[in-house]
């Protein structure tokens, strides 16, 4: 959307950009316990079963509302970068040969923007593993017998005084969240064309 967007300009840049304006002004942990809230009854919706794996409709339904709600920030970080790269000389250089849009945008764009494409899609990720360790801490999340780490939190809160309950999911939390980042990190230097040598 932010590739289209940035490229394109114009009217297709407006529009894209006031529905990402749009998706965002829905809070995500508020949408993911009203979403959780009416479709999560185990007697109405059950579970799904995809390749011999069975999904619990609240597995379903988390998964939607991060799909629904991650994407506008990497679309407006991937718009910005956009704006600036299609305005390099080797661009411009494309057009005058004669190449195709599509050509530029995958062949030369795209590329040059991997580096913030990877952070930001990294940075979702970590925020989307946060975001289900959430609901679980809450009770809202995945239901048992699958076990999360927010699910398995929410249990420890029960046992206050037995401190090991809750602090080894916690700090696999934190230690995913931020290994995530570093590879997204490390990705970013590995794949940025710029550093290369």
């Amino acid at each position: 959307v932010g590739l289209l967007a940035g490229y394109l300009g114009g009217i297709v840049d407006f529009l894209l950009m006031r529905l990402a304006e749009a998706m965002l002004s829905i809070p995500q942990l508020f949408l993911a316990l009203i979403a959780l809230r009416v479709f999560s009854d185990p007697s109405q919706f059950p579970d799904f079963t995809f390749m011999g794996r069975r999904f619990s409709s609240t597995m379903i339904v988390i998964v939607f509302v991060i799909g629904l709600t991650s994407w506008m920030r990497v679309s407006r970080i991937v718009r910005s970068v956009v704006l600036s790269v299609r305005e390099q000389e080797y661009v411009t250089a494309a057009h005058s040969i004669g190449a195709s849009s599509w050509r530029i945008i995958f062949r030369h764009v795209l590329p040059n923007c991997t580096a913030p494409i990877i952070v930001s899609a990294t940075l979702g990720v970590a925020a989307a593993i946060l975001l289900e360790a959430y609901l679980g801490f809450l009770g809202l999340g995945v239901r048992a017998p699958t076990p999360t780490w927010g699910n398995i939190m929410g249990e420890a809160n029960s046992y206050l005084d037995s401190w090991f309950y809750w602090f080894f999911p916690a700090l696999f939390i934190m230690l995913t969240v931020m290994g995530i980042n570093f590879l997204g990190d490390g990705l970013r230097d590995a794949f940025d064309p710029r550093s290369l040598k």
